[in-house]
């Protein structure tokens, strides 16, 4: 089974693909969308297609007290607008501190501050898709 691990963050959509066998995630691209949340989708319907994509984990974003706030709003209606145009499942992963462990390793790995916002949002999508796919591996 064939996953794509999303990151939708304010400006962009960080994106990862796992293996064929759902047992490693890696880091795929990152997508500027200014908030066109309607190109966004047929983009990841595009990749959805184009990679053979079985099932889609999408970053939730949760308050440390486990609230929902604005973030984690935009992403369930983004999960619904992609369920409209897709018919594979759609999992929401819990993404808390996904970005800052993301740059966290791409700070040990001495990437540049300029490199490192490029990538840091497909690396935080590749921490969400492997967590999921870590936990559904397990059972």
């Amino acid at each position: 089974m064939r996953y794509l691990g999303l990151d939708l963050g304010s400006r962009t959509l960080g994106i990862s693909i796992s293996d064929k066998t759902g047992l490693i995630a890696s880091s795929y691209k990152t997508i500027n969308h200014n908030e066109e949340y309607n190109r966004l989708v047929n983009d990841v319907v595009n990749i959805v297609n184009d990679e053979n994509i079985d099932a889609i984990v999408l970053g939730f974003p949760k308050n440390m007290n486990n609230t929902i706030g604005p973030k984690g709003e935009l992403s369930k209606s983004f999960k619904e607008k992609l369920e409209s145009k897709l018919s594979i499942p759609i999992f929401l992963e819990d993404e808390r501190l996904s970005t800052k462990s993301a740059t966290d390793i791409l700070i040990s790995g001495n990437v540049s501050r300029k490199n490192r916002k490029k990538v840091v949002d497909s690396v935080a999508a590749t921490i969400i898709l492997q967590s999921y796919l870590d936990k559904e591996n397990r059972k």
